[in-house]
């Protein structure tokens, strides 16, 4: 559901919150977080503008977080890159699909698109960083069984 630019912005984020008291070095992040270089100083661009991510310049810079990643929700980090994407189109791609005049799939599809973008409004990058505690019990691979996190 997200597009490529916006994985990678949250792939980069996660990696600033999980070492929210340093600098990260920008070809220090491409390594870790197995995004190219130079695509990954567009999105960090991208995020300072946004008024997410900080860049330091000279001995001792990078990149850090401008935020404590708590205060950061995830649709702030991934509307500056699909914007189109999280604003309500049609399934089918139909011009005037609605609640009056509703394609096939209108009904299913409003209520998925609605948990993804209320997951993302409600959700924070502390919340997905490893570094936040996780629940004891996830559900696993197989449909019916919870266990505890490997």
């Amino acid at each position: 559901m997200l597009s490529t630019t916006a994985q990678y912005a949250l792939r980069a984020l996660v990696k600033l919150a999980e070492e929210p008291e340093k600098t990260v070095l920008g070809r220090i992040m491409a390594q870790e977080t197995d995004i190219p270089a130079n695509y990954l100083s567009k999105v960090l661009l991208t995020l300072g503008n946004a008024g997410i991510v900080e860049a330091t310049r000279g001995a001792g810079g990078g990149y850090r977080l401008s935020r404590d990643p708590s205060t950061i929700r995830l649709i702030e980090a991934v509307e500056p890159f699909d914007r189109a994407r999280i604003k309500p189109t049609c399934l089918l791609g139909a011009p005037e699909c609605n609640d009056e005049n509703a394609c096939s799939a209108h009904d299913s599809w409003k209520v998925i698109r609605t948990q993804f973008v209320d997951f993302l409004e409600s959700t924070t990058l502390a919340e997905i960083s490893s570094t936040t505690v996780r629940s004891p019990l996830y559900v696993s691979a197989t449909p019916g069984t919870i266990g505890n996190d490997p």
